[in-house]
């Protein structure tokens, strides 16, 4: 790259960090301005201005404030108190961001529940987050009441659509609910550092763990993308993630509504409805996950997908295998790919568009990032560290762990976990000198001479399939409750033409209490569709160490090649179940051909 090149690169990188700083600048854990009053603030100004479309409903900024007022008051009613959780389980809808907005205004958090749960998870997150109001619609009823009953405390249920037994109108409760918005004093003493939301993710040892979202948290996601993308009152922003999910529920959000522009929401992800609705709906820019660009790009060609007016696609997870398809094809003129665990530190961003960086710290701005990489021993699952007892800095071009460092600005502090001691366990001290602590991310990246970072894998055994992190010790816990299952393990293996890995699972069964039918009905029920095994292996017996630990490289390596084993090998064939893994299916897997 010559002289001239590189200088407008760093000044395009530059330039959006600056943006982005800017906007972020005034956070502040001790300050009494919390994300409410971030929206609120965009109301005065825009209040007559769209704010959100979703599937035939919309709602202007002044709508979207009093549908906020109203669920504020609507707490306040039912004897809410601040600090009290509401878990909000539900799919995406023109009334969720307001659900949490009017809470938030009266100090009550909000539980951000993934709507495909069920089961032993759904249990678990309800019970975690200490919820005594649950507010769910008509998708996600059923799967409440059927965990109900186990929960260790009473849970009052709410629902958003037609009521029926066991169930509160919340609609009706609404109506004699005041849409003027409570008096600030309401939430007089609240700070920066207080709870805003609880976001779940699915750790490494298991079962989803609730990250607190703090109001600064939510505001520097919120502002943040509000600087990092450039969007403007004119600005159109599509997005059709799940808004139980930060990138979705809180940087678009943020990025549309702190600019006086408009969101264009959508209930799930469509491929084949996505350009058509896109140009529709003028939409300009759009949030993606890696594997929403995939379906994208393994769609046959339209001419629709190159007559739009998008500007930007923003988000993470866009593999470099199909980056320049995204920009060339669709005519994008620019990707912001960006960096950042829910309940983590780390904020990287791409803002010069380097095809497969996940973001940038460069050398000459390294005191302004607190990020690094550390040598990592992918069998310990540690931190490598030096005769000093302190860990490894990698070098460009080496595979480590990115972590954060833990300081005082709001940028650089970790809010944790409702479980604190699954918060400490994210913490690495004494990294680089005595005293110091770091987040650490779980993730492992490689970085270049020239400070851009690069994803390459997960820690550990979880690994991600549809745009989720799949913990393999949940999934096969829940395996391990169906019938004839003996014992299981679970792992990830890579599937040609798809992003991450699809789950793959060794059973040692008692064949005559198991069938694949029964199997696939359990799974059907206890797991969200991302977290079901797409292949099955029924092994003889289970190979462990002497420390009874299951060995499972040999069944990594092996796959689901059925030359690879005389094992019997099963094949998730959509609505018909588990079919067996034939050659000739194993062949289309691994052209591509199949669809998973």
């Amino acid at each position: 790259m010559g002289v001239t090149a590189s200088l407008k690169r760093d000044w395009r990188f530059l330039r959006g960090l600056l943006r982005t700083l800017r906007r972020v600048g005034s956070a502040a854990s001790d300050s009494d301005k919390l994300i409410c009053d971030d929206l609120e603030a965009a109301v005065a100004v825009h209040r007559s201005r769209l704010a959100i479309r979703c599937e035939g409903h919309e709602a202007t900024y002044g709508q979207l404030d009093e549908m906020a007022n109203r669920y504020a008051s609507w707490a306040r009613n039912v004897n809410l108190a601040r600090g009290q959780t509401v878990a909000l389980f539900a799919a995406n809808r023109l009334e969720y961001l307001a659900i949490w907005y009017g809470l938030s205004k009266v100090g009550v958090v909000t539980a951000l529940i993934n709507n495909q749960l069920a089961g032993a998870p759904l249990a678990h997150c309800l019970s975690l987050c200490g919820a005594t109001q649950v507010i769910v619609d008509i998708e996600t009823a059923q799967a409440l009441q059927a965990v109900r009953e186990g929960l260790a405390r009473p849970i009052e249920a709410w629902t958003l659509d037609e009521p029926s037994e066991g169930f509160r109108d919340l609609k009706l409760a609404l109506r004699s609910a005041s849409a003027v918005a409570p008096h600030r004093e309401v939430r007089a003493g609240l700070k920066g550092s207080d709870t805003a939301l609880l976001i779940f993710t699915s750790g490494t040892t298991g079962l989803p763990k609730a990250a607190r979202i703090t109001h600064v948290r939510a505001q520097l996601y919120m502002r943040g993308f509000a600087g990092a993308t450039g969007a403007r009152a004119e600005d159109r922003i599509y997005v059709a993630l799940p808004l139980y999910h930060a990138t979705g529920g809180l940087c678009a959000m943020g990025a549309a509504l702190l600019n006086g522009g408009s969101v264009v929401l959508r209930k799930k992800f469509s491929v084949s409805h996505f350009w058509e609705e896109v140009i529709a709906e003028d939409c300009t820019m759009f949030v993606y996950i890696g594997e929403l660009c995939r379906y994208l790009v393994n769609h046959p060609e339209a001419p629709e997908e190159r007559r739009h007016k998008i500007r930007m696609a923003f988000g993470n997870g866009l593999r470099p295998d199909i980056w320049s398809v995204m920009t060339d094809r669709f005519a994008i003129p620019e990707i912001l790919e960006f960096y950042g665990a829910t309940e983590g530190n780390v904020s990287l961003f791409n803002f010069d568009g380097k095809p497969g960086a996940v973001g940038r710290a460069p050398a000459w701005l390294r005191s302004r990032f607190n990020v690094r990489l550390v040598a990592f021993d992918v069998e310990t699952e540690t931190p490598v560290r030096g005769p000093d007892g302190f860990c490894i800095e990698c070098k460009p071009g080496e595979v480590g762990e990115c972590i954060g460092e833990i300081g005082a600005t709001a940028r650089s502090q970790f809010a944790g976990y409702a479980d604190k001691a699954a918060s400490e366990k994210k913490v690495l001290r004494d990294v680089f000198r005595k005293g110091d602590a770091w987040f650490a991310t779980g993730d492992l990246m490689r970085g270049d001479s020239e400070g851009y970072l690069y994803f390459v894998d997960r820690v550990g055994d979880t690994f991600r399939w549809k745009g989720e992190n799949v913990s393999t010790n949940e999934v096969a816990e829940r395996l391990m409750g169906a019938p004839g299952v003996l014992q299981a393990t679970v792992y990830g293996v890579a599937v040609p033409g798809a992003e991450g890995r699809a789950g793959m699972a060794g059973l040692v069964v008692e064949p005559a209490a198991f069938s694949t039918a029964a199997l696939a009905d359990h799974v059907a029920r206890e797991l969200p569709g991302y977290a079901q095994p797409m292949f099955i292996r029924l092994l003889p017996a289970m190979d462990t160490t002497g420390t009874f630990k299951i060995r499972k490289l040999d069944l990594v390596n092996d796959g689901y090649d059925p030359a690879s084993t005389n094992d019997p090998l099963f094949f998730h064939d959509g609505a018909r179940g588990y079919s067996p893994l034939t050659p000739a299916i194993h062949a289309e897997i691994a052209a591509g051909a199949a669809r998973l």
